[in-house]
């Protein structure tokens, strides 16, 4: 992989940057659509493609491990020819997912045992087997396994999490530089910063993912229930230390304010549910705000949904999908997700537009308060 840093904002730390992979280029700041199972939920890939225009999108270490399973992902050739997207994937290591699973799991320093959330089965993720499985997947960017702690650890909890995230991250590495690609294209291992809301922990993890000279770096362990000031100020903490040189990502936010805040931190990569999960709920983002689609007010609203938006905000109106809606019509779901995913790419890509042009700061100011305001 590689990284070209392109331009930079005069006013902030926002930057744009080429990535290339072997399955084509990124262009930064970039949001990834999160293909859990191996698909973005209700979202076919020529829509991916050609409204959403997506880049890069996400794989789920965890669930692709438990369905369909690494000797069917192996037959089919990688996640690339099993779903059908031949452009870049990232997987996560499926440290979130596995820790998220309070009660059936059980944390020690091999690894993390836990049962599936399918059928109850008992299974076990440790550095290394989570890097053979990413390996069998295929993605063009990996993550290392770390332990992502709950956001209000105490000091000792979060100082004992990153001690071990370290000594799992040497693990990674090892286990990474031992194997090759079974593909026959290379992959990049990303370390991820952790230390919960502690700026001494944080920057401790970043110095130590720093010396590892890795192609990119992600920050995890945020958005998960501290305030958005403190995560703020985790991400300058952070960028003060990961090399410049290098993409960084920050792992599942968020919100679009939330994504212009970290873009004007110097952070290049994102990733989060919200854009489909709260457009299957009905919830869509604009310019101009949220728009909740079950509200009587769209009922006899025949404007497009977004007449600046995609194919899909052109060819429908409000008043349509408001009632797909509320005849709960699998329909709804797919356009709401369809709009969500093409705003949050439209979104980074005027971001990175105004970053060429000088005029980010300006620019986000004059936009934030109507992100956030509900219609």
């Amino acid at each position: 992989m590689k990284f070209e840093l392109q331009h930079a904002d005069p006013a902030s730390d926002a930057r744009t940057g080429l990535i290339t992979t072997a399955h084509g280029q990124i262009r930064t700041p970039i949001f990834m659509p999160v293909g859990t199972c191996g698909s973005v939920k209700g979202v076919h890939i020529k829509e991916l493609e050609e409204q959403v225009k997506a880049q890069i999108i996400l794989g789920n270490t965890y669930h692709l491990y438990l369905r369909p399973g690494l000797d069917v992902l192996r037959q089919a050739g990688g996640l690339h020819r099993f779903n059908g997207w031949q452009h870049p994937i990232l997987t996560d290591s499926g440290g979130f997912q596995v820790f998220s699973l309070t009660g059936i799991r059980k944390l020690k320093e091999e690894g993390c045992e836990f049962r599936s959330h399918i059928d109850g089965s008992k299974h076990i993720f440790t550095p290394e087997n989570v890097m053979d499985t990413e390996r069998t997947i295929g993605a063009d960017i990996i993550m290392a396994f770390d332990e992502c702690p709950p956001g209000n650890s105490d000091y000792g909890y979060a100082r004992r999490s990153l001690g071990l995230t370290q000594r799992w991250l040497d693990r990674c590495i090892k286990r990474f530089n031992e194997t090759e690609p079974l593909y026959g294209y290379e992959q990049t291992l990303f370390p991820i910063v952790q230390g919960c809301t502690f700026k001494d922990l944080r920057r401790e993890a970043a110095m130590y993912v720093a010396d590892k000279g890795a192609d990119g770096n992600a920050i995890g362990g945020l958005a998960v229930g501290e305030p958005t000031e403190v995560m703020y100020e985790m991400i300058e903490t952070v960028n003060e230390i990961l090399p410049k040189d290098r993409p960084r990502y920050l792992m599942g936010v968020g919100t679009p304010q939330n994504i212009l805040e970290a873009i004007e931190r110097g952070v290049d990569m994102f990733d989060c549910v919200m854009p489909t999960r709260n457009g299957r709920n009905a919830m869509l983002f604009t310019y101009d705000g949220t728009m909740n689609m079950r509200n009587k007010k769209w009922e006899n609203d025949f404007s497009p949904i977004d007449p600046n938006g995609c194919e899909t905000d052109r060819i429908y109106t409000k008043a349509y999908l408001h009632h797909l809606f509320k005849a709960q019509e699998l329909l709804a779901m797919q356009i709401a997700s369809i709009h969500n995913l093409s705003f949050y790419l439209r979104l980074v890509t005027d971001a990175r537009t105004h970053i060429e042009q000088g005029d980010f700061t300006a620019w986000k100011r004059s936009i934030t308060d109507n992100l956030g305001r509900r219609i």
